[in-house]
């Protein structure tokens, strides 16, 4: 298990673990004025339970995940919350999940590796490959769901991140802030994170974040964006 400050994440049962791209993702997405999220591929619920967090109490969270023990695994983490009362984990493909109404806030940690080799293992194979949800299948569920003003947060590898882009202003959709990860001094860059809107006149505010000055040792920029949630983190 991970424990976090507020909440703790079991993910035995999970393809995927708690890692920094659910954390940072969580914790860079702006909850301002929003009512309605959805983490689109929840797994370990991590993100969802992070939005709650630094959400107001009216704010409710859909988790949408496939996979059948990671929605299990999920369901429990949220009912050990704080915020089992606003979280909501439901197993459902996202490319035909149908909703009520449109949310003001979409998120999602998709799967990555778009061209390499399948893993072995069909769970792990659906949690980390895009085989089971394209990038331009996730941009066509957020445009159908997401609301007039919303937002839509993802990270993605960086050597993605031109590609998406593309196809997401093909649909309508166009970047507003852009976060650059990069792990230790003088390494590239291996993961973006994007925020998008449907306002075709939004200028991008592109910024970079520096997670280690050197190994184990967190960069003042990730601390302030962490403080929150890591335990040792002030």
């Amino acid at each position: 298990m991970f424990r976090f400050k507020q909440f703790t994440v079991r993910h035995d049962r999970c393809a995927m673990k708690v890692g920094t791209d659910g954390v940072l993702l969580g914790a860079w997405s702006d909850v301002s004025h929003v009512c309605n999220v959805l983490d689109v591929g929840t797994g370990t619920g991590l993100v969802a339970l992070m939005i709650a967090q630094r959400s107001p109490a009216v704010v409710t969270v859909t988790a949408l995940e496939i996979d059948a023990d990671a929605v299990s695994q999920a369901r429990e983490n949220v009912a050990d919350s704080p915020w089992k009362d606003r979280v909501e984990v439901i197993q459902q493909d996202f490319r035909t999940y149908i909703s009520d109404g449109k949310f003001d806030l979409i998120v999602s940690n998709p799967p990555y590796f778009v061209d390499s080799l399948l893993c072995p293992g069909e769970q792990r194979t659906i949690a980390r490959h895009n085989s089971s949800l394209r990038y331009d299948e996730l941009l066509e569920g957020v445009v159908r769901l997401l609301s007039d003003k919303g937002r839509f947060c993802v990270i993605i590898p960086m050597d993605a991140s031109d590609a998406l882009q593309k196809m997401a202003v093909g649909s309508g959709l166009y970047p507003s802030r852009q976060l650059i990860v990069v792990t230790r001094p003088g390494k590239q860059p291996k993961r973006t994170l994007i925020e998008f809107v449907f306002n075709s006149e939004t200028v991008c505010d592109r910024k970079e974040l520096l997670l280690e000055e050197k190994r184990h040792q967190y960069s003042p920029g990730y601390i302030e964006l962490t403080k929150e949630f890591y335990l040792n983190v002030n």
